[in-house]
């Protein structure tokens, strides 16, 4: 009986694969959006190759809605363009 090796990743190349940031990859797989990742040592961090595959292929299908913008006149500090003009003293 053959048996099929499974191929690893690091995690630059999860990162090109999926194109996401280190921080999304992180919050998604802390959330368990995102396959977990394992250690083949204490300082490196692997997943398999099918898995993250086959969670590309997964959200590809799914409905994911797009983000809103944020309101920035939400904001406290500094409420968009155009309301407080910065300068060099201001700054300082």
């Amino acid at each position: 009986m053959e048996q099929k090796t499974r191929r690893t990743l690091r995690r630059d190349d999860v990162l090109r694969k999926t194109g996401l940031s280190r921080t999304s990859q992180y919050m998604l797989e802390r959330a368990g959006d995102f396959p977990k990742h394992f250690l083949l040592t204490p300082r490196c961090a692997v997943w398999f190759e099918d898995e993250v595959d086959a969670w590309l292929d997964a959200r590809s299908k799914a409905a994911i809605k797009a983000a809103t913008a944020p309101d920035h006149t939400l904001r406290q500090a500094f409420a968009g363009r155009g309301k407080q003009k910065l300068t060099r003293e201001a700054l300082a």
